[in-house]
């Protein structure tokens, strides 16, 4: 395993895979109280001129669809397996009321799951598989002293460079408490290469008063008895475990005592890989440049990960501070409006990051799915760059130049902000963030005709400097004053668009919506979502709930409808699609040719490869499956009497608790449900059997002609919307910064009291309610929407 030794300042083959512009060294930083020693990768100085240009050539072992720069020729990566093939479904007869006869649900029963992620053995022992991925900094650092003024956010919600390809990796937690035993083996697992060093912190040290950013009480690490006991853990091994049987925190100098069920465990794992000029290479000869650096692809080599709590006998679950100092505790139940992919409250001042992380009940290989098809959602499609570090991460070789001719923006994270919504620009700015879906005259829901100029929608953008300007700008915005019964005055707002190019007969302007939650959504089965449909309202309250119906653009098949403001996409996959070709001009799978705008006769049955080939689909199908929803903030957190509370945290959970009680009493949750079940035939463990809170019910409502645009599709017309989910509602304002966040499908709201006053059709009588409370009961209302 050991590179052969080298003259000073010669590489070893296994670099040849380094790409010239990566720049990425490692700085160490000893942390203080009783965490271990650990360190953060920075920017450094560019790679050698010495490196190969042979850096880039493709390898013959590298997986469908991998990219040409991940691994070497002795540490080859693992690739992700494929996917179980899912077994056929059959069609469901349901009541023609329902607008359908037939359809086809997602997935079948007895859907095999693309990793398994909990079990119990025959015995009673609970195994656990916990992913993980690096950050940089632990969970309570805040970017400054707990006591002083705001300085800037911490880095634990980020995402280093080079996230994507190596580091990703888990533990196997296996709690033989349930059996009987006091005994819990952790047994590291390397998704890719070689990992030497790793780290593993457990139990935080809650009875020191010195403790508050990190300290744990048992610090370890992942030892391999089979190479002299040194800490060095290779992908494809089992052989690096540690073992405890009894529970730590307890105050100092007192004895320990066995494990019990209910324990709760905090957990912090850190990781090294194999580097050169240190651990398993130190004393061989490396150049200066090199030393530290990942031996598999030349980037950094030490990071931190997130830190869990598992709950022994029952697994890992979110949580957040309590007294005293922030120690950790599971988030009740109510407040995950996710289930268990629900993220922990965040303690590191990263509220702008929330909507980025991965489902916290992630699977070991399914965090390397994740960081993959994270890597494609921020890469650009012209350059191959990503969005973050793009000087330092390397070009996405395979998808340089796939932009198309006409395009909105470049990547899919321009669209949808840190994953959350469009930027909302000022008036004669160009909307090139939000979608314009336009039809001819003549088009109808049923029947859809595409535009004369733009087809299906308008891509405002060109590559060609030559080529007429498509823009699309907010010309002015009409102001109404609109009186509540109690004197309080909403200016409302709504925008009147202007196009460069021909007025299309139907229009629909719409912003990019948050991103998170959008698993779940897939996850849910049909009979639940129907069985909230009234389309004939039989219980006479006036709202109705009709299911979209949605043919699939690959096999034709007709699915229940559940994204996109108009539930307009049946699965994660085709939305995916829609959005590559509509705001990128990028072909797929599922669009394979650019003629689908206009609905050419060779849309679906085209000879030329796509851009995106289906591996790569997967993988951003993936990526938004598994991303975390916050947890709803409706509880105080334990911060020390003389610490700055972070405004996200500085809520009223008495005020949160009236104003969700006075939102089921308007009504409002005929349309926003608060509660659902996810089904148990989602391929994702993860999704399966989740009690979640979206606070919708995935149908179409008629919200009244102020609403209302000029297009429609499927069974959605043009006053018609899905009902949102609300989930994440409260994050926006950090995600967006405090004046970006807006409401309603094209963002015409700017505050929540504003976008509830536009409710009308079905939604009158709730807003009604609403608007006859007082100014207290409203003021409450909202503050439930944001904790949200």
């Amino acid at each position: 395993m050991d590179p052969k030794k080298l003259p000073a300042g010669t590489m070893p083959r296994r670099t040849a895979i380094l790409l010239s512009g990566l720049a990425v060294a490692v700085t160490l930083s000893a942390c203080g109280g009783s965490g271990s020693g650990s360190a953060s990768p920075t920017i450094g100085t560019p790679l050698p001129a010495a490196v190969d240009a042979s850096a880039a050539a493709p390898r013959e072992d590298r997986a469908p669809g991998e990219p040409e720069n991940i691994g070497g020729d002795i540490d080859v990566p693992n690739p992700v397996p494929p996917s179980p093939p899912l077994p056929a479904t059959q069609p469901i007869t349901v009541d023609a009321s329902l607008g359908v006869t037939s359809f086809h649900p997602l997935f079948a029963a007895g859907s095999p799951v693309t990793e398994k992620i909990q079990y119990r053995e025959p015995d009673g022992t609970l195994v656990t598989r916990m992913g993980m991925r690096p950050t940089e900094r632990h969970a309570r650092e805040r970017g400054e002293d707990w006591t002083v003024p705001d300085a800037g956010p911490g880095r634990y919600l980020t995402f280093p460079s080079v996230y994507f390809q190596n580091r990703t990796y888990g533990i196997e937690i296996r709690d033989h408490v349930p059996a009987g035993k006091a005994l819990i083996e952790m047994v590291l697992v390397v998704n890719d290469g070689t990992f030497d060093g790793t780290t593993f912190s457990l139990f935080r040290n809650s009875n020191d008063e010195g403790v508050r950013d990190y300290g744990w009480s048992l610090n370890t690490g992942f030892n391999n008895p089979k190479l002299g006991g040194k800490s060095i853990c290779m992908a494809g091994s089992r052989d690096c475990v540690i073992s405890f049987d009894s529970y730590w925190d307890v105050p100092k100098g007192q004895p320990h005592r066995a494990l019990k069920l209910g324990d709760v465990i905090e957990l912090s794992p850190a990781q090294r890989l194999e580097r050169y000029g240190d651990g398993m290479h130190a004393g061989e000869p490396v150049a200066d440049s090199l030393r530290g650096r990942a031996v598999i692809d030349g980037a950094g080599s030490r990071y931190y990960s997130f830190e869990q709590l598992y709950v022994v006998g029952q697994g890992l679950v979110p949580w957040y501070g309590v007294p005293p100092r922030l120690n950790s505790a599971p988030l009740p139940d109510s407040t995950l409006l996710g289930g268990a992919t629900s993220l922990s409250y965040n303690y590191s001042e990263e509220p702008m990051r929330v909507f980025q992380q991965m489902a916290n009940n992630i699977g070991i290989v399914n965090a390397k799915r994740f960081v993959q098809g994270r890597r494609l959602f921020h890469t650009s499609f012209l350059s191959g760059k990503h969005s973050e570090h793009p000087d330092d991460n390397p070009v996405f070789a395979a998808h340089v130049n796939q932009l198309g001719p006409r395009y909105n923006q470049e990547r899919c994270i321009a669209c949808h902000t840190a994953n959350g919504r469009s930027v909302i620009p000022g008036i004669g700015a160009r909307l090139d963030s939000m979608a314009v879906l336009t039809a001819a005259e003549a088009s109808t829901g049923v029947r859809p005709l595409p535009d004369a100029t733009y087809g299906l929608n308008v891509q405002q953008r060109s590559r060609d400097a030559g080529a007429p300007d498509h823009s699309v700008t907010v010309q002015s915005y009409a102001t109404t004053l609109y009186t509540l019964p109690d004197g309080e005055r909403v200016t409302l707002q709504k925008p009147t668009y202007a196009f460069k190019g021909p007025a299309p007969a139907q229009f629909s302007v719409r912003q990019a919506a948050q991103i998170v939650g959008m698993g779940l959504i897939e996850a849910l089965d049909e009979a639940t979502i129907l069985a909230l449909a009234d389309p004939t309202d039989r219980d006479g309250d006036g709202v109705k709930g009709v299911p979209n119906w949605i043919a699939d653009p690959e096999s034709g098949k007709v699915h229940l409808g559940r994204f996109g403001w108009k539930a307009a996409k049946g699965t994660l996959r085709h939305q995916i699609g829609d959005a590559l070709l509509k705001d990128m001009g990028v072909t797929s799978p599922v669009y394979r040719s650019r003629g689908c705008l206009q609905f050419d006769p060779d849309c679906r049955a085209a000879s030329t490869s796509p851009a995106i080939s289906d591996t790569e689909l997967q993988r951003l199908s993936d990526y938004l499956a598994l991303l975390a929803v916050p947890a709803q903030r409706s509880l105080r957190s334990g911060f020390p009497a003389d610490t700055r509370i972070s405004p996200e945290h500085n809520i009223d959970p008495g005020q949160i608790v009236r104003g969700g009680a006075l939102f089921a009493q308007a009504h409002c949750v005929a349309c926003h449900t608060a509660q659902l079940k996810t089904g148990t035939t989602h391929p994702f463990a993860e999704l399966r059997d989740q009690t979640i809170r979206p606070y919708s019910n995935l149908l179409l409502h008629d919200m009244g002609p102020g609403l209302a645009d000029t297009l429609a599709e499927g069974k959605a017309t043009a006053s018609m919307w899905r009902t949102a989910p609300l989930w994440g509602l409260g994050s926006l304002p950090y995600v967006q910064g405090s004046d970006g966040a807006r409401y309603l499908h094209d963002g015409r709201a700017r505050t929540l009291m504003e976008a509830i006053v536009w409710h009308a059709g079905e939604a009158s009588a709730s807003r009604a309610r609403f608007e006859a409370m007082s100014r207290d009961e409203r003021a409450d209302v909202i503050a439930f929407l944001s904790s949200l």
